[in-house]
């Protein structure tokens, strides 16, 4: 009796595949970064500045995993941006009402869950195409904020409210949220039946739909998800200074998506991980900082 015997993929394939990965050419794009403005200015590299970089754009980091996921998905937010900066003035207003701090912290993630979910519901339920649907709720968003708050700031806001400014072990809050949200996610994303079946629906609807997965249960889900992560980065955003503008960010949601597009996530839906976001989202802001310390 013959035996076929598969043959194993060798260890130097598998290295060579991950060091042409997406991940490992932004990785190596911000060690030429670092090392080539650091040589320039050393003030580049100095704690401060590394400091600054990290903790102002970790946010962007965060609301990119759930941005990710839905395009992965073959959709697209472009309301996220107003959603930050919505939930922002909603937590901070909660803090300065006298409603428990966890609470002021808690009710942006859900009212984020419940916006994308309703969102998801009409492009996946009613068939609008996404970028219709974000597209109106951006401008209801942008729209009502002003409309309710006239652009004033939010101070005054009670001691013990400024998760952003935490420190735990000595390492900044928006650091271990983003570090251990983009690990998770991208855990998520590889091992569960969920993060499969969003590959599945994004790569190919209708073959999913043939291997039984429900494509508009796996698009609300995501949509729900992704306004999980926008609360996040809602708070954190929200919480970085003593003070909270009543204005959506300028360009953050094109900030946000072209994040996950340059991480490697094709806008055409079904490839890329959240890691690749996540990096692309460091690059950005260190490129940023680059251009100030090289005087350009």
């Amino acid at each position: 009796m013959s035996t076929t015997t598969l043959a194993r993929p060798s260890p130097l394939a598998g290295l060579l595949r991950l060091l042409a990965s997406q991940e490992a050419v932004l990785l190596l794009a911000l060690v030429i970064l670092f090392v080539g403005v650091g040589s320039f200015n050393p003030r580049f590299l100095a704690e401060r500045n590394l400091e600054t970089i990290f903790l102002g754009n970790a946010y962007v980091a965060v609301a990119a995993i759930g941005m990710s996921m839905v395009i992965i998905s073959g959709n697209i937010d472009v309301s996220v941006g107003s959603l930050i900066g919505v939930l922002a003035v909603v937590s901070g207003s909660l803090a300065v009402a006298g409603w428990p701090i966890w609470l002021s912290w808690l009710v942006p993630v859900l009212l984020g869950m419940a916006a994308t979910g309703l969102m998801g519901a009409l492009v996946a339920f009613l068939n609008i195409p996404s970028i219709v649907v974000t597209l109106g709720m951006l401008s209801i968003l942008k729209g009502g904020l002003i409309m309710a708050t006239g652009g004033a700031w939010i101070g005054n806001l009670p001691q013990g409210y400024a998760l952003a400014q935490m420190e735990p072990l000595g390492i900044a809050m928006p650091i271990w949220f983003m570090v251990i949200l983009t690990a998770g996610a991208a855990f998520w994303m590889r091992y569960s039946g969920l993060g499969r079946s969003i590959y599945a629906v994004g790569g190919n609807a209708e073959a999913a739909r043939l291997a039984g997965i429900g494509r508009r249960r796996v698009v609300m889900q995501t949509f729900i998800l992704h306004g999980f992560f926008v609360g996040i980065a809602s708070v954190l955003f929200a919480t970085q200074l003593s003070v909270i503008q009543s204005t959506v960010p300028p360009n953050l949601e094109l900030t946000v998506i072209t994040a996950s597009v340059i991480g490697g996530v094709s806008i055409l839906g079904g490839t890329g991980t959240v890691i690749g976001s996540t990096l692309a989202a460091i690059l950005f802001a260190c490129i940023g900082s680059a251009l100030i310390f090289l005087n350009v």
